[in-house]
């Protein structure tokens, strides 16, 4: 297994008590302490594919009544793609209960995005049994998890030459120069430092020289004249990135390993390649982002999703273009109650909004779970250079000339180097190497984590709660009942959100009735408020059964209401089913308790 790390950070055990007069024990500080594990994952280190996926594994063997691992599909090299689905099966079957979607790294060179992912199962696997938020969370909700969507990106990042940019497509061989051949002309790693740095050629009317004060950065040359009447210039210009022209089409590493974007790939509107680079050829046109539609189609308990990518600290929602804005009219107050937490929880973060915001995305994969089905769903660019002075703002560049060399002591940075360039002569390669951006050190990586994952923990906890209020029964005449049940949602996601509503996606909440033997439900509908007088009747040949084709609202109430021809004191079974939330059932007393 592959560990890397840039700098290992090591836990201190104890932080001893100087005492002038008194002697005696130091207790542990309890809320300080690291949380007792099953499995030994911890989170200062980044794991490769192989690791990622066995560490998986063992997780799920260490909470084998909690967790289970299972691969839905593989990739276009043949790796497995894995989900661990967290579920209490003590508490019922995961997929009746409401559920949350987690995945991470879509994109390959996102690697943070996987450790979140796999330290959002980990927290919650461990702290289950020991601290009541999470225990009541796991008993009552089901998860999946998807650490990695793009196993052979990830896998890339790690075992190839690439930058913090590179490898972020799958590894399908791709003609992106369109001359007939895929993936002809990829980068070369020059000076061997295993990273793809910029490349730089000797000019006489170069734009760039060397630093005095750093030789290894490059400063711009503004054209000046000199007394002599000469020009000054600099002696070196950008070519671009580290490479050589391998197929003569004068162009340096334009046709490299892949060169998609299966965040281009989903239904939601998706766009052909003209129109949206790296869209594929159709929707769900590679393997890997079809299993993974497959099986949230297999899975329509899922009420809330989440997407982990980097970099930028954002917490973003659809659309990702303008026209598809009124999508999220009816359900904008749910969105920005749980991405305002969000901002709260995770220092940097901003809300934003895909395409108004950022830029546009078609194809886009929360938006396919926002504006296909109703699910609430968010991606996070995770990691923002404003941590790096820890004082909110973003880092000006003697700041970040500080960050590099004292705090990171250039451990993210090749030294410039003169090679010799098979078609330009001398060049000068190297500066940040791929671990220099996007990603935060390792000795920061757990803080993030767990920050992003109580975000998502708190996401998941607004999943719908309902439950039955104080029923009302009226006697309205002999042997006739008018009787109102409140159905109340406790939390921020209805059961249905208006977005499903308004397309009719999964199928309606019910509510339905069973009256004894001797009784009959005669009509029945839904009332706008407990005490009204009148109510929208449903299904006059069915009044058994009321559908609620906006299910119940969010931190709100529902009420249904029917009559019923019966004895005084008969008992009517009533039960609530949903995709998004769990089932229940009381019974009704045929006694009036309101005049």
């Amino acid at each position: 297994m592959k560990i890397f790390s840039r700098r290992r950070a090591s836990a201190a055990a104890c932080i001893a008590l100087a005492a002038s007069s008194l002697a005696g024990v130091c207790e542990p500080a309890h809320a300080q302490d690291r949380t007792p594990s099953k499995s030994a994952l911890r989170f200062d280190h980044f794991r490769d594919f192989d690791t990622l996926m066995a560490e998986s594994k063992a997780l799920a063997a260490a909470h084998p009544s909690l967790l289970t691992y299972i691969e839905i599909g593989q990739s276009t090299f043949g790796r497995p793609i894995f989900v661990l689905v967290l579920n209490n099966a003590a508490t019922g079957p995961d997929t009746e209960k409401p559920a949350m979607y987690i995945d991470g790294t879509i994109h390959g060179n996102e690697i943070q995005a996987a450790e979140t992912v796999l330290y959002t199962v980990w927290y919650l696997v461990e702290n289950h049994g020991r601290l009541a938020p999470i225990t009541e969370l796991v008993d009552r909700t089901a998860f999946y998890f998807i650490p990695c969507v793009n196993p052979d990106g990830h896998a890339n990042w790690f075992s190839a030459i690439n930058n913090p940019h590179t490898s972020r497509t799958g590894m399908k061989p791709t003609d992106n120069d369109l001359d007939g051949v895929a993936d002809e002309d990829g980068p070369e790693d020059l000076d061997g430092d295993g990273s793809i740095g910029m490349m730089w050629r000797r000019d006489p009317n170069g734009t760039h020289r060397r630093s005095e004060l750093d030789p290894n950065e490059m400063e711009r040359v503004e054209p000046a004249p000199r007394a002599d009447g000469t020009i000054r210039r600099g002696d070196w210009s950008m070519v671009g990135q580290e490479g050589v022209d391998n197929d003569g089409d004068g162009e340096i590493n334009e046709d490299g390993p892949g060169g998609y974007d299966m965040n281009r790939n989903w239904p939601s509107d998706w766009q052909p390649r003209h129109v949206e680079g790296g869209a594929g050829d159709w929707p769900l046109s590679y393997p890997e982002t079809e299993a993974v539609a497959r099986f949230i189609l297999s899975r329509p308990n899922i009420a809330a999703g989440q997407a982990y990518h980097n970099t930028g600290g954002m917490i973003l929602r659809g659309p990702g273009a303008p026209a598809n804005e009124r999508a999220y009219a009816g359900d904008r107050g749910v969105y920005d109650a749980i991405a305002n937490r969000g901002v709260e929880m995770l220092p940097g973060y901003r809300s934003l909004v895909i395409h108004s915001d950022l830029y546009p995305v078609r194809g886009g994969f929360v938006n396919w779970l926002s504006e296909g089905y109703g699910i609430v769903s968010f991606t996070n660019e995770l990691w923002t250079d404003r941590r790096i002075m820890q004082n909110g703002s973003a880092p000006n560049e003697e700041q970040r000339r500080i960050w590099r060399d004292q705090l990171l002591f250039g451990e993210t940075r090749t030294p410039l180097t003169e090679v010799e360039h098979p078609t330009l002569g001398t060049v000068l390669v190297g500066g940040p190497t791929k671990w220099s951006s996007r990603i935060p050190p390792s000795w920061m990586l757990e803080e993030e984590c767990h920050r992003n994952a109580a975000f998502t923990i708190f996401h998941a906890q607004e999943m719908p709660r309902v439950s039955f209020g104080p029923s009302r029964v009226r006697a309205v005449g002999p042997r006739l009942f008018e009787v109102t049940v409140e159905l109340k949602n406790d939390a921020l996601i209805p059961t249905r959100t208006a977005r499903a509503a308004d397309t009719r996606a999964g199928i309606p909440d019910r509510v339905t009735l069973t009256p004894p033997a001797g009784a009959k439900i005669t009509a029945a509908g839904l009332a706008d408020r407990r005490f009204d007088t009148r109510y929208r009747p449903q299904q006059a040949g069915r009044p058994t059964t009321v559908r609620l084709e906006r299910g119940v609202p969010s931190r709100g109430s529902t009420y249904v209401r029917f009559f019923v021809e019966g004895d005084a004191g008969a008992e009517i079974g009533v039960a609530f089913a949903a995709e998004k939330a769990r089932d229940i059932a009381t019974t009704v007393r045929l006694e009036a308790n309101e005049p």
